[in-house]
């Protein structure tokens, strides 16, 4: 996953339905999917858009190429409310209850090579739906990330890179400084460094990216490598790191400074990561006053809803945020 631009659309307006679907068709094309296949996709996006159109409060989707796999097509949609009372009757296909945000999802879910989504009365729903073409088993869940740029910008100064190999998950975030096109700048000359040697420990990526941000604005930056039982965490700047279970959550160390600035010292630490924790990596973009206890059954999700139900729940319109979920194993 090379940090990517995330594109955000509101879907508060009827014409949202008919651009997303747009979007979708381009994707899909892309891709390689077939004509047949291409149709599927624009008839599941079109239901889960008409869905946040008619019934939801403050709609957003998000269509993109996979994080884990170019070739197939990812569809996140995040509201405020009312949330699904009953979410695994609504994903039955053929239920419908008119008037309500359930209609549509058991055809998503047929249409779908893998859904997930997560719901709470009151606080909103989430959904990630991934499409591939006929025949292409879905990607595996072990990391994703989203980024959003503050209130109404286009450009984000966050940003999020990851290489996954068979035993591990190697993550950056990088917080450029400020916001707009300056700080994009710096966040994506992170990244572009990060992977040119995603071999290196957390450490010695770090200490590259901070003398290769030297002649941008600089910004916060972590990595974190995941593997079973252990994750090696380097951070410089206001980059969170935590290793989250259902009781709670543990935060890593992170070195004060700016990476690209004068001073600042790289330290690498070392964590046991408990057998079903997931490590979560987020910009100051969202809050760290957050606890697993409020969210209860998300941590069973894929890292996709992870990161959406947080951005949504915790991020900040305030400041360019970015979030990242990574799973030991799939």
């Amino acid at each position: 996953m090379d940090g990517r631009a995330d594109v955000w659309i509101r879907t508060e307006d009827p014409s949202a339905v008919g651009a997303v679907r747009r979007a979708a068709a381009e994707l899909a094309r892309e891709a390689g999917f077939d004509a047949t296949r291409t149709g599927e996709v624009g008839v599941a996006v079109t239901e889960a858009v008409s869905n946040l159109v008619k019934h939801a409060v403050d709609g957003v989707v998000l269509l993109r190429p996979h994080p884990e796999m170019a070739r197939a097509v990812e569809l996140v949609a995040i509201d405020s409310g009312p949330g699904i009372a009953d979410l695994g009757q609504a994903l039955r296909d053929g239920y419908s209850t008119t008037g309500t945000l359930g209609i549509g999802l058991g055809a998503i879910r047929r249409l779908a090579s893998r859904l997930d989504a997560y719901s709470l009365p009151g606080r909103g729903s989430v959904l990630v739906a991934v499409f591939t073409p006929h025949g292409m088993p879905a990607p595996p869940q072990r990391c994703s990330g989203l980024c959003r740029p503050i209130g109404e910008e286009v450009v984000c100064g966050d940003a999020f890179a990851f290489v996954a190999t068979e035993d591990s998950v190697i993550v950056t975030v990088c917080d450029g400084l400020g916001h707009g096109g300056a700080a994009a700048q710096a966040s994506q000359q992170a990244v572009r460094i990060f992977l040119k040697q995603p071999h290196m420990s957390p450490a010695e990526i770090l200490e590259r990216v901070h003398r290769g941000l030297g002649q941008t604005r600089g910004g916060a930056v972590a990595v974190g490598l995941v593997r079973p039982g252990s994750v090696s965490f380097a951070g410089l700047g206001n980059v969170s790191g935590l290793i989250v279970t259902a009781e709670g959550k543990v935060a890593m160390t992170s070195q004060p400074g700016i990476a690209g600035h004068p001073g600042g010292l790289t330290h690498q630490y070392e964590y046991p990561l408990p057998q079903h924790a997931v490590v979560v990596f987020h910009s100051d973009g969202l809050s760290d006053r957050w606890e697993p206890t409020t969210f209860p059954g998300l941590l069973t999700h894929s890292p996709a809803v992870i990161c959406a139900t947080l951005l949504r729940d915790v991020g900040t319109r305030r400041d360019d945020a970015c979030v990242v979920a990574v799973r030991a194993r799939p």
